[in-house]
């Protein structure tokens, strides 16, 4: 057994300690040891503690510690995340399991010793409990809500028409709130026009707007440094620039009063020392989770369906790029996809952008049939 292993059992137990209860000692240790693991590769705290939290769970529900645990318990497990009123999705489970499973792996990995700590002390060790029999398989590519898609043309320019006429509206009442009712449509506009994230969006500074060269007269707003990306795991966020697409460009004007005219007037003293795109009245950055509620609350407003979420935003960039002719690859880049087939998985183009494009082949193959040129 080596001990030199961030996570090993010689690390995490005293030896010679007699504990009084032995059995949830040992356990907490493993969890202990577990983290410590996870940590040295460098993995979130969010990952971590979501995780270590699934697993004090599971072992409750179990009523026993991992030593003797069974295949019978995660099947039980299944059930109970699959029945009554807050079922969870099948994506959901399957992390659970993976949770599970990954754990277990690393109780049974000789390299940290708690197989032979469980048969010293218990006369008993863990075993695998998740196997391809009782875990669920990951068979499609998308497993989200299928009532979540791409806004349509219509759903966003009312979208976009609803934010322009609240900002009006409450700048004429004279009450408080008219900048950061302008904040919010120029965020909500700004997540579509660049196909951002929500922790890329809110993550912004005023420095991560860049000029793009070609195109000298949008300034500083013909690019976006995105330095928050999504990281790959537990690596550093990935970084990328997501230029502006000309059919996009009303995101400049929108952009250049935010921060020219309204930023100024909005941070008033503080005007320099902010480095934030998107602040908030209260001297802090606008949150992912404030935003997802504000996005909520703004789309019932609109009257727009209410399983539409912020992240539909960045769909929609992706289909309507698509429909506009971008190259795949440019669209990968974009939106910082490693693979074509997660692009295409966000891509849901129109049957109107269908029917121009078999249109378009039948021209190409039968030029010469009645009803083509």
């Amino acid at each position: 057994m080596r001990n030199d292993v961030p996570g090993a059992a010689g690390l995490v137990l005293a030896p010679g300690v007699v504990h009084l209860d032995e059995p949830a000692a040992v356990f907490e240790a493993m969890v202990t040891g577990w983290e410590r693991q996870q940590r040295s590769r460098g993995l979130v705290d969010a990952t971590v503690e979501g995780r270590i939290a699934l697993v004090r769970r599971f072992c409750e529900f179990a009523g026993s510690y991992p030593w003797d645990w069974t295949p019978g318990d995660v099947e039980d497990f299944t059930v109970s995340l699959m029945s009554g009123d807050k079922r969870l999705a099948p994506s959901t489970i399957r992390v659970h399991h993976l949770t599970v499973r990954t754990f277990c792996d690393y109780l049974l990995d000789a390299r940290y010793g708690w197989v032979e700590q469980c048969r010293e002390r218990f006369g008993r060790f863990p075993q695998q409990v998740c196997h391809d029999f009782n875990t669920v398989a990951h068979t499609a590519e998308y497993e989200g809500r299928l009532s979540r898609r791409p806004f349509a043309y219509d759903e966003l320019q009312h979208l976009f028409d609803f934010l322009d006429a609240r900002v009006e509206q409450v700048r004429v009442s004279g009450r408080k709130g008219a900048w950061a009712a302008l904040r919010d449509a120029q965020m909500i506009k700004t997540a579509y026009a660049f196909g951002l994230r929500r922790r890329e969006l809110c993550n912004l500074d005023v420095a991560d707007l860049r000029p793009n060269p070609h195109m000298p007269r949008w300034g500083t707003y013909g690019a976006v440094h995105v330095r928050y990306g999504k990281s790959v795991r537990g690596g550093v966020p990935r970084r990328r620039t997501v230029l502006t697409v000309p059919e996009l460009d009303w995101v400049v004007d929108g952009l250049r009063q935010w921060v020219e005219e309204a930023l100024p007037l909005f941070l008033g003293d503080q005007t320099g020392s902010r480095p934030e795109l998107w602040p908030t009245e209260r001297g802090a950055r606008v949150g992912a989770g404030s935003l997802d509620h504000r996005f909520a609350w703004l789309l019932e407003q609109a009257g727009l369906p209410r399983d539409l979420t912020l992240h539909c935003l960045r769909h929609s960039y992706v289909t309507h790029l698509v429909e506009l002719g971008y190259p795949e690859r440019f669209v990968s880049e974009q939106v910082g996809h490693s693979y074509a087939s997660t692009t295409a998985i966000y891509t849901s183009v129109s049957d109107d952008f269908k029917t121009k494009t078999l249109q378009a082949a039948l021209a190409r193959v039968y030029p010469t049939e009645e009803g083509h040129p």
